[in-house]
C-alpha cells in the first residue's frame, strides 16, 4: 500500500531536482517551508513532529535541501513532508504540502467497524504502523 498524502501524492514519487523546483516555487512565492517527519501516518495525525525551525527569508532551495537530507539521514524510515506557509492573508495558511519520503515498507491501515444501537455502524481506522512502539514502528536498515 502506497500512503497518500499532500499534493502530488498520485505521482511517482519525487527526485531532488523536482524537490528543489517546488521549494523553489515555494521561496519564489515568499512562502517560508518547514520539514517534518513522523512515523505515525494515520490521516488525522497533522502534526508532524518538526525537524528544526522554520526556514525563512531564503532566496535558494539548497538549504531546505540540505535540511531536507538532513532528517533523511537521521530518520531513514519515516515519513518526511515539506511545508510551504503563505502568511499574505493575515494568518497562517499551507500553501503546499508534500512527501519528500517514505519508509521502504509501508504497512497500510486497518478498517474497524463497531455496531451501535438501532443497526448503527461506525468505522475508524488505525495504522498497522501504530502496532509498535513510536520510533520503532519502522525497522532500519
Amino acid at each position: 500500500m502506497t500512503f497518500r498524502y499532500g499534493a502530488f501524492s498520485y505521482l511517482p514519487d519525487l527526485t531532488d531536482d523536482e524537490i528543489a523546483a517546488q521549494v523553489k516555487y515555494a521561496l519564489d512565492h515568499g512562502w517560508p517551508v518547514s520539514i517534518e517527519y513522523t512515523d505515525d501516518p494515520h490521516p488525522r495525525n497533522i502534526y508532524w513532529e518538526m525537524w528544526g525551525l522554520p526556514l525563512f527569508d531564503l532566496a535558494e532551495p539548497d538549504g531546505v535541501l540540505d535540511q531536507i537530507n538532513e532528517c533523511r539521514t537521521a530518520f531513514p524510515e519515516h515519513y518526511v513532508r515539506m511545508l510551504a506557509y503563505d502568511a499574505s492573508l493575515g494568518k497562517q495558511t499551507t500553501a503546499m504540502s508534500f512527501l519528500v519520503q517514505r519508509p521502504t515498507s509501508e504497512p497500510g491501515f486497518l478498517l474497524e467497524r463497531q455496531e451501535g444501537p438501532d443497526r448503527t455502524q461506525r468505522y475508524s481506522v488505525r495504522s498497522y504502523a501504530t502496532d509498535g512502539p513510536a520510533g520503532t514502528r519502522y525497522p532500519v536498515g
